[in-house]
């Protein structure tokens, strides 16, 4: 399956399931007119144990599994039903996929959705982190990629006349 369009698929399970999510990283980036291409979808949400759950059964076929562990542990197992986690770094048949608490520079799930822009999706609407955010989680991030993302976000800020921090 090709890069974008598995995370077109992640992203349609994610809002078919009603799981309340903002996009962040780099597909935000592309979103917002970036030519950066990403191979992965980064969002942000509050992961408790009933969100963890609504997330199980929304990827259950794809066989997720935690990437960042040594051993491919199964999504469907670890953690414990009834435990809630802060991050989730997974790899799924769908494409990469990380469920972050907080995006650095910016805040939580609850702070990213005030500012967030809702964007139809393949006939589904989808939050996405604004703009002004999107920038400073770039630039707070430091590495060279973030920060060359950055410097094309501040410019397409810029030429449609948006302030940015």
């Amino acid at each position: 399956m090709q890069p974008m369009k598995s995370l077109h698929l992640l992203l349609q399970r994610l809002a078919d399931a009603r799981f309340e999510f903002v996009v962040v990283g780099g597909y935000a980036s592309v979103l917002h007119g970036s030519a950066y291409v990403t191979d992965d979808l980064d969002i942000c949400a509050v992961l408790t144990p009933q969100n963890v759950e609504i997330l199980r059964t929304a990827l259950a076929d794809l066989k997720p599994c935690h990437r960042m562990t040594h051993q491919k542990l199964s999504f469907l197992e670890h953690p414990p039903v009834g435990h809630a986690v802060n991050n989730l770094y997974l790899e799924t048949e769908g494409g990469v996929l990380d469920i972050l608490s907080n995006v650095l520079g910016v805040g939580d799930y609850q702070r990213l959705r005030q500012s967030a822009i809702e964007v139809p999706l393949f006939g589904r609407k989808c939050l996405v982190i604004s703009l002004a955010d999107l920038i400073a989680a770039k630039e707070a991030m430091g590495r060279e990629k973030d920060l060359l993302t950055a410097k094309e976000l501040r410019a397409i800020a810029a030429k449609r006349g948006k302030s940015t921090p």
